[in-house]
């Protein structure tokens, strides 16, 4: 099996989350990896660690959660691996549950939602995001 961690969906990813909206709820696991050291891509100077601009992220990102009918479900940092076998474990897990497709997909083009956006592309190295239903 090939683990890919990845900051965006792919065009295929993207198309099969748009083909039927209405479907939902919908849980979104998110197995997030950081980066050492936060990069801005404005090259703003910072001290951050991927985690702490990653924090930033994710103390704005609830609200628009619930803005858009959703709640946040859990959050925490992966402290082992109880069974299987992976070459590098993920550093957090976070679940965020929606009404449906369309709620997600209107929280992500929320001109607000996406100025927070630059804290988590700064502080991530990449993740996987699995939807259940």
């Amino acid at each position: 099996m090939q683990v890919i961690n990845k900051l965006l969906p792919n065009e295929v990813q993207i198309n099969g989350f748009l083909e039927n909206p209405d479907i939902g709820p919908i849980s979104m696991v998110n197995l997030l990896k950081y980066k050492d050291k936060a990069e801005y891509k404005d090259g703003r100077d910072t001290k951050l660690s991927g985690e702490e601009a990653y924090a930033l992220y994710a103390m704005e990102v609830i609200n628009y959660v619930e803005k858009y009918g959703g709640e946040f479900i859990f959050a925490g940092k992966v402290s082992r691996l109880m069974l299987g076998e992976v070459e590098e474990l993920w550093d957090a897990v976070a679940i965020a549950k929606y009404p449906n497709r369309q709620a997600m997909l209107d929280m992500t083009m929320d001109p607000e939602y996406q100025k927070i956006h630059v804290h988590r592309d700064a502080g991530l190295e990449g993740q996987l995001n699995i939807e259940t239903i």
